[in-house]
C-alpha cells in the first residue's frame, strides 16, 4: 500500500524522462541539511518535502516572531513564539509523512558543524550572517560537502553552489573566493536594516531546493562557480562566474583542529574600527557601574528585554538624535545582531570622539541565548 501512495505522491515528477523511477529513488536516498529555516529556509524545506527527500535536516536556534510571517509562510500565527527547527518539522512531517525529519534546535558554530555536516549528502545555506556563512562554507570544504548558497535583500536575490566541481573543468571553488574578506560591520547591511520584499526569499530559496534536486538526480547543469542574481523590479537575471582566489588560503583553516579554534566572529569584526563588548564584558561592566544602553532597533522589534533600563533611539532616527544622547557615562549600544549597532557607535563617535562606545557583539539575540543559558 505504501508504494502505491508514494507513487500517486510522486507522479508527476517520475513522468519526467529525466526523472523516472530511478531519479525518485535516488531523491529518496538523499540527505539534506537546512541551515536556517527562515525566509530562505522554509520554501527550500517545503519543496524538498514535498518532492519526497528522504532526510531532511533542519537547523535553527530562533523562535517564530510576528515581523517573520510576511516572507516565512511555513510558520502561522499561532506559532508566534516557538522554535522554527521544532514547528518546520512538524509542518513537514504532515506535508509528507513518509520522509524523515532531524531537528537542530540550536546555533551552528565550530563544536557542531563538523559532527552535524558529515550527516548529510548536500548542504543549503540559509543563514543571515557572515561568521556563520563563513563557518558552513569551511565546514563544507573540510568535508568536501556541496554548499547551496543563497542571499537577499531588499528587491534582490542571489545564489549558487560552492565545493562542486564543475563537470567539464573539474575546477571547484567556495565561498571564499567569492568574498575573500568579510566587510566590515559599519558598511554591511542586512534585511533587518533596510528590509526585504516578501516574495524574494521565496523565489531564491525554491532555487536553492532546485539546484538540490539537480544535484541529487544528476539533471540539468548545477551552478557550480557561478552565482545567479536576481532582480524583482527590474524582472530581470544575471550571472557571472567565480574564479578560484590564490590569496584566501592564508585565512582558511586547513584542518579540522584549526577548524575548532578559528574565531568567526573576530574574523568578521576584523576590519571594523568599531568597539564591542561581549555579552559577558556587558553584563559585568552594567553591573559594575552606571552606563547609558541604548537600543537602535525599531519600535516593536522581538525579542522583548526586560533584564536592564534601555532607551530606545531606532537607527533610522539616530543621526538626528544623536546631539541628544549624554556622554557622561559609557555608552553601549545593542539592536538584534550587532550590524546596526556598529553603525550606530561609528556615528557616535563621529560626533562625539572622546565618549566611550561600544556595540554589543552577537546583539540582543545573542544576548539571550547566553543568559537563558545560564538561568
Amino acid at each position: 500500500m505504501k508504494t502505491i501512495v508514494s507513487h500517486n505522491r510522486y507522479q508527476r515528477q517520475i513522468q519526467l524522462k529525466e526523472i523516472g523511477q530511478e531519479g525518485q529513488d535516488k531523491i529518496a536516498q538523499a540527505k539534506v541539511l537546512v541551515i536556517g529555516a527562515g525566509g530562505l529556509g522554509c520554501p527550500a524545506l517545503q519543496y524538498l518535502a514535498a518532492a519526497g527527500v528522504g532526510k531532511i535536516g533542519v537547523v535553527d536556534f530562533d523562535v517564530v516572531e510576528m515581523s517573520n510571517l510576511q516572507r516565512q509562510v511555513l510558520y502561522a500565527v499561532d506559532d508566534i513564539g516557538q522554535s522554527k527547527a521544532i514547528m518546520a518539522s512538524k509542518k513537514l512531517n504532515l506535508l509528507n509523512p513518509e520522509i524523515t525529519i532531524d531537528i537542530y534546535n540550536l546555533q551552528i558554530t565550530n563544536e557542531n558543524a563538523l559532527e552535524i555536516l558529515e550527516n548529510y549528502d548536500i548542504i543549503i545555506d540559509g543563514s543571515d550572517n557572515f561568521a556563520t556563512r563563513y563557518l558552513i562554507n569551511d565546514a563544507c570544504v573540510l568535508l568536501n560537502k556541496p554548499l547551496i548558497y543563497g542571499a537577499v535583500l531588499r528587491f534582490e536575490g542571489q545564489i549558487g553552489i560552492f565545493n562542486l566541481a564543475d563537470k567539464i573543468t573539474n575546477i571547484k571553488t567556495n565561498y571564499r573566493d567569492l568574498f575573500p574578506k568579510p566587510p566590515s560591520l559599519d558598511s554591511a547591511i542586512s534585511c533587518n536594516d533596510v528590509g526585504v520584499f516578501g516574495v524574494i526569499p521565496g523565489i531564491i530559496g525554491t532555487m536553492q531546493a532546485t539546484e538540490a534536486l539537480k544535484i541529487i538526480t544528476g539533471v540539468g547543469k548545477p551552478l557550480a562557480n557561478k552565482i545567479i542574481s536576481y532582480n524583482a523590479l527590474e524582472n530581470s537575471f544575471y550571472d557571472f562566474e567565480i574564479i578560484a582566489n590564490a590569496n584566501q588560503s592564508f585565512d582558511f583553516p586547513k584542518s579540522k583542529a584549526a577548524f575548532l579554534d578559528y574565531n568567526y566572529q573576530c574574523f568578521c569584526n576584523s576590519n571594523s574600527v568599531n568597539e564591542s563588548l561581549s555579552v559577558e564584558e556587558f553584563d559585568s561592566l552594567r553591573k559594575q557601574e552606571k552606563i547609558t544602553i541604548i537600543d537602535v532597533r525599531e519600535k516593536g522589534e522581538l525579542p522583548v528585554v526586560d533584564g536592564f533600563t534601555f532607551i530606545l533611539i531606532p537607527l533610522s532616527e539616530f543621526e538626528n538624535r544623536v546631539l541628544t544622547i549624554s556622554t557622561q557615562n559609557r555608552i553601549v549600544v545593542f539592536c538584534k545582531s550587532g550590524q546596526r549597532s556598529a553603525k550606530a557607535v561609528k556615528i557616535l563617535k563621529e560626533k562625539f570622539p572622546n565618549c566611550s562606545a561600544y556595540s554589543l557583539a552577537g546583539g540582543i539575540d545573542e544576548w539571550k541565548i547566553k543568559n537563558l543559558k545560564n538561568r
